[in-house]
């Protein structure tokens, strides 16, 4: 059995996906965590949905997008189980140097 490859995906890549995938579903829609990781590498989707969900968080921390659960606002410090992830309003009144990759 051949050994599986290893892939390399950059924060920026995780980051930027979660930003396009909710812009296009914006705004009326929200964007499930499993629909990053998959777009990012449909074959190894399982893998980066702790990655996506770091990502997610810093990037509500700051505000740039909301965690939804049962379709309410949730805090990026106390969310739990099946998430959705929506644009927050001030992301459309935000510089384009308030975008960059959020502090850690």
């Amino acid at each position: 059995m051949p050994k599986p490859r290893k892939f390399r995906i950059s924060d920026e890549a995780v980051f930027e996906t979660i930003i396009q995938l909710c812009a296009a579903a914006w705004p009326d829609e929200t964007v499930r965590a499993e629909e990053i990781a998959m777009t990012l590498y449909e074959a190894e989707w399982q893998a980066l949905t702790g990655r996506v969900r770091l990502a997610v968080k810093q990037l509500a921390e700051a505000g740039h997008v909301q965690i939804l659960r049962k379709g309410k606002p949730v805090s990026p410090d106390d969310f739990k189980g099946v998430y959705r992830v929506r644009l927050s309003d001030s992301f459309w009144h935000d510089s384009p140097d308030a975008l960059a990759k959020p502090a850690e």
